[in-house]
């Protein structure tokens, strides 16, 4: 282990870029354990690393240790025996990442859950950001295809910085430069766009579609950045007048962390003999929609796609169907031939596709569904807080009108110019034939820095009248033991579509859920 320098912020400006090296889970149900984490602080005003720290962490089970995990980062047995655990390096990694603005590439998906894992492991509460740049994110969104898959090597690659070693502070310090590489091209062909990208065979924007960016489901920036280190705001901001030349032409990396197709970026709290706001004070710049990544996880074995609550699209007036609830049909009760797909108006001026049955907004509801994979905290939102999500068998029926809305919404979402991959709602797959699966999604909502689940959740006990389920904290063991494979669960969802770094689908959203408790 080791320290160099100690050098720190009242106002902890700096950005945290951190990565960790974990074991690799050879069978279902396994979970991550830590081997190494590695973080530089790095002045948002001149990108250069102020302190840097890194160490190798002894696991619990060394067991855990195989040798694809060794083949993948060359961490051994051997290397950890005399390593701290990680409740002895807790206050150091704390520390370090406790209110200041997180960054690394796949650290949404990745580092940020396995970093809450851990101080959950020793009984501790986890630091919180203050914001997140996720560069795998970012540079997928601006800087296109160009470079391949988007990976830290092949990225490493393009830019010919070397090999991918796969630990950790070599890692950040390669993120660092990738991220400076690719600021700096996008900064010169904004300059001679009609030059410098006249013989491209990409351009600088080709990842900036029409409808795929358009239809970002709630979300529309890479860069989640709170005013202050105290309020998470999930509301949507209106941008600055302002166009951002003068910040492109003093920062290109500020200009690549703007979202595509709108360059404008809230400079708050200028200062008064400054004439216009500081565009490198990062803290301020202020959040526009949360960001959230939907990929689907192909495998279905439980493990889930990060979620969050989205705005509401417009509808009319619903009926109500048998279940009583306003709005929401069962299966049975949807005519096939009225379901229909349209844009409708949704973020700054953007479009995204809704679901519609006889031109209202379709919900659906379901009775005694069958949780076949219990919750999931694979993936994190921006504030490393748990998207969650669980697997149920769907009837026949239901399968039938989601493939339907599945069908019409892929072919609106290819005639309106995405090329993302459509990801189906049902899933079938070898071995569950007689059995296809859905997700539901738990949505949360953050006030201020506490946050909540806005899925009612209701538990039934027979015949009983079903009984509101009131949680004291945002904890996934409150529901872990609720949704637990072959319950029966009452489910009422929406539709909801997303088109999100080159995959687009439908989810469906919980808004209220019954537990059968027998």
């Amino acid at each position: 282990m080791f320290v160099i320098g100690q050098l720190y912020s009242a106002d902890r400006s700096e950005l945290a870029f951190f990565d960790v090296e974990t074991t690799i889970p050879t069978r279902p149900g396994q979970g991550f354990a830590l081997l190494e984490f590695g973080a530089i602080l790095v002045c948002p005003r001149k990108l250069v690393e102020l302190q840097s720290y890194s160490t190798l962490v002894r696991p619990a089970n060394l067991s855990l240790i195989s040798s694809l995990s060794v083949r993948c980062n060359g961490i051994t047995k051997d290397a950890v025996l005399s390593a701290p655990s990680f409740a002895e390096i807790a206050d150091r990694v704390f520390d370090i990442l406790h209110g200041r603005i997180w960054a690394g590439h796949n650290i949404l998906r990745f580092d940020c859950a396995r970093i809450r894992e851990a101080f959950a492991e020793i009984n501790r509460p986890p630091p919180e950001p203050k914001g997140t740049i996720d560069s795998l994110a970012l540079l997928t969104q601006r800087f296109g295809k160009r470079a391949g898959d988007m990976k830290m090597a092949t990225l490493a690659s393009y830019f010919e910085l070397g090999q991918q070693t796969h630990r950790s502070l070599d890692d950040v310090r390669m993120n660092l430069e990738v991220l400076k590489y690719c600021a700096t091209v996008l900064f010169l062909e904004s300059s001679l766009p009609d030059i410098l990208t006249a013989n491209s065979w990409v351009s600088p924007n080709a990842t900036t579609r029409n409808h795929a960016n358009a239809n970002a489901s709630p979300g529309g920036m890479v860069v989640n950045i709170n005013a202050s280190s105290s309020s998470v705001r999930s509301e949507n901001h209106p941008l600055s007048d302002h166009r951002n030349a003068n910040v492109e032409a003093k920062h290109p990396i500020l200009s690549l962390m703007a979202p595509p197709n709108t360059r404008d970026i809230v400079l708050d709290h200028a200062e008064p003999s400054a004439g216009r706001a500081d565009p490198f004070v990062m803290s301020r710049l202020t959040d526009e929609v949360e960001r959230e990544s939907l990929q689907q996880d192909d495998t279905m074995d439980g493990e889930s796609s990060s979620v969050s609550e989205s705005p509401e699209t417009s509808t009319a007036a619903g009926s109500k169907g048998s279940s009583g609830y306003t709005d929401f049909l069962q299966p049975d009760e949807v005519s096939i031939p009225f379901i229909n797909a349209s844009l409708a108006p949704f973020f700054r001026g953007t479009q995204r596709i809704q679901i519609l049955h006889k031109n209202i907004t379709l919900q659906l509801c379901c009775t005694k569904l069958k949780v076949r994979f219990g919750m999931s905290t694979k993936f994190v939102d921006y504030a490393g807080r748990p998207r969650l999500n669980f697997v149920v068998d769907a009837t026949p029926r239901l399968c039938q009108v989601l493939d339907v809305c599945d069908n019409l919404a892929q072919k609106l979402s290819v005639d309106s110019g995405s090329s993302s991959e459509w990801r189906h709602i049902v899933t079938r797959k070898p071995g569950f034939f007689n059995s296809p699966m859905v997700r539901l999604h738990i949505a949360n909502v953050a006030d201020g820095n506490v946050a909540r689940w806005s899925t009612e959740i209701y538990e039934k006990e027979s015949s009983s009248t079903p009984r509101k389920l009131v949680f004291s904290r945002f904890d996934v063991v409150e529901l872990d033991s609720l949704f637990t494979p072959g319950t029966f669960v009452d489910a009422y969802f929406s539709l909801d579509t997303y088109d999100y770094q080159q995959s687009a689908g439908i989810r469906l959203v919980a808004k209220k859920l019954i537990v059968h408790s027998t």
